[in-house]
């Protein structure tokens, strides 16, 4: 996520694409950057009350499926909050260049790293799992009920 960052600063400032940067893309930016860091904490938080492991590189040592609270928007909160850090950074740089860097952000996590969590958690929880895929969405909100 910081080499996201850094390279749409780098993009912003070196290649600035309909940059425009103004008070108002810096109070923005802020805001969304701010509101980021609710998804993980909740997460975090949760995790912890939980007594599993909050390690992305370990999903396989988790003590118990956790699908309540925050997990009942998203399965990603952690990645959610990562990928708004960098929305909202990208605002407040006021470039459509570091825009586009954002966006790579999130096919190329799920490609890289939530696959891998997601196959571990269903050997870990199977058919537990399954459901809760089948109910929540990998970025944001529940499925329709058929």
């Amino acid at each position: 996520m910081l080499l996201f960052a850094a390279a749409e600063w780098l993009l912003a400032r070196h290649l600035p694409l309909l940059a425009d940067p103004t008070a108002a893309h810096v109070a923005l930016g802020g805001t969304v950057m701010f509101a980021a860091l609710v998804p993980p904490l909740a997460a975090f938080a949760q995790f912890l009350l939980a007594h599993t492991t909050v390690n992305p590189h370990r999903p396989e040592k988790a003590a118990v499926l956790v699908t309540s609270g925050v997990y009942a928007w998203t399965r990603n909160p952690m990645y959610l909050g990562l990928w708004l850090l960098l929305l909202g950074w990208a605002i407040r740089l006021g470039a459509l260049s570091a825009l586009l860097v954002a966006l790579v952000f999130l096919p190329l996590i799920s490609a890289v790293q939530i696959r891998a969590e997601e196959q571990a958690l269903h050997r870990r929880f199977g058919a537990d799992y399954e459901r809760y895929r089948g109910r929540v969405r990998r970025w944001f909100g529940r499925r329709a009920r058929a």
